[in-house]
């Protein structure tokens, strides 16, 4: 075996100088001081570069959220506004539907009204005028048989009633008659 680790395992054998495990004094104060050195500038100088990094990078995370909660929140807003919207335009439509009914019964209501005064007042002229045509007729047929009867009785009587006095008189008795006899039967 080598001597290093003979000197090492030898528990109670001569005090060894040199430890392979131990370093020794100079070498633990000069270490301490470069890792002393080395942690006052990585305190002084990198450090505060990381934690300015880090602090960015919070802010922009926060920021982040701050801006995704704001933007969601005016994206419940628009959604709600938007709900409200269209409730109000179907409510509003229920209104246009219902008053456009309104309107053509209305409507319904009024031409058939027109109608039924128009049937009516047709009605009524083609009365009058049936009737303006009767009496026409009546005053035709009047003065028609009056010249009819008129001749009939004077080739009856022989003599000549040419007197439209005597000639009226004659004519309305026979029409008087002829009416009379008319109306008995019916």
């Amino acid at each position: 075996m080598s001597p290093l680790l003979i000197a090492a395992v030898d528990p109670g054998g001569a005090k060894s100088e040199f430890n392979p495990i131990l370093p020794t004094n100079y070498d633990l104060l000069w270490s301490t001081v470069v890792f002393v050195i080395i942690a006052l500038l990585f305190m002084r100088y990198l450090l505060p570069k990381f934690q300015k990094v880090l602090d960015e990078r919070a802010q922009l995370i926060e920021g982040g959220i701050s801006k995704a909660e704001h933007a969601q929140a005016e994206a419940a807003a628009a959604l709600e506004e938007y709900t409200a919207q269209l409730r109000e335009a179907r409510t509003e439509a229920a209104k246009i539907r219902e008053h456009a009914r309104q309107e053509a019964a209305q409507i319904v209501a009024d031409g058939r009204e027109k109608a039924i005064h128009d049937a009516e007042r047709i009605a009524e002229t083609s009365v009058k005028q049936i009737e303006a045509e009767r009496q026409q007729a009546v005053v035709s047929l009047r003065a028609e048989i009056g010249s009819l009867a008129t001749e009939l009785a004077s080739r009856i009587v022989g003599e000549s009633l040419a007197d439209d006095a005597r000639q009226q008189r004659l004519i309305d008795g026979f029409l008087e008659e002829l009416e009379s006899s008319v109306k008995e039967r019916s």
